[in-house]
């Protein structure tokens, strides 16, 4: 069985500021540097052949400092699949603007709301699906395999993994607080 393991990027410039980042480029703080070599150090012991991240900066930095601890990892795999969810015109916008303009409730649903999508953008049940299609192929790819996965994702595709994982309801997937500086731990 191949085991994965599951990483938020760093904190970014835009979480930092609270704005809607979403598929937009936002480059680490030195916050989310150290949170990133944090968890390369809580995964020193791992032994990770593969790797996996989105084609944006903080998913690849992320990553960086995970695997200069496995020189065994050969290979680095980018995926959109895992990216995070889009929040469409909403992106780079900061929280207290779109507050301001469109009302706490509908922030409320565009920002957790399960089939609520930003003009533009996407729902988590939107997001749910293509992370269950890269799971499917993980699956397929290595589940007869003794192998290590990194996977540098992002918060939102990260509450799709969990909710799949661990057969959790929408409720709790739209309610969790993904955290910059642990890991999460399958099997496949």
């Amino acid at each position: 069985m191949a085991t994965i393991y599951l990483f938020r990027h760093g904190q970014t410039e835009f979480n930092r500021d609270k704005r809607f980042t979403g598929d937009a480029e936002s480059k680490l703080t030195s916050v989310g540097i150290q949170q990133a070599r944090w968890i390369g150090k809580l995964l020193q012991f791992k032994k990770i052949q593969i790797a996996y991240h989105t084609h944006l900066s903080r998913s690849i930095d992320t990553l960086f400092e995970i695997t200069r601890w496995h020189p065994e990892c050969q290979q680095n795999i980018v995926d959109d699949r895992i990216i995070e969810r889009s929040y469409g015109e909403l992106q780079t916008l900061y929280h207290t603007d779109v507050i301001k303009f469109y009302g706490l409730e509908q922030y409320k649903k565009w920002h957790r709301g399960w089939d609520e999508k930003a003009p533009r953008g996407e729902s988590f049940a939107d997001v749910e699906l293509r992370v269950q299609s890269f799971i499917n192929d993980l699956h397929d790819k290595y589940h007869d395999k003794n192998i290590g996965i990194a996977i540098s994702a992002h918060g939102n595709s990260i509450r799709l993994f969990r909710k799949i994982f661990e057969k959790a309801t929408i409720n709790q997937a739209t309610s969790w607080v993904i955290p910059f500086d642990q890991y999460f731990e399958y099997g496949i």
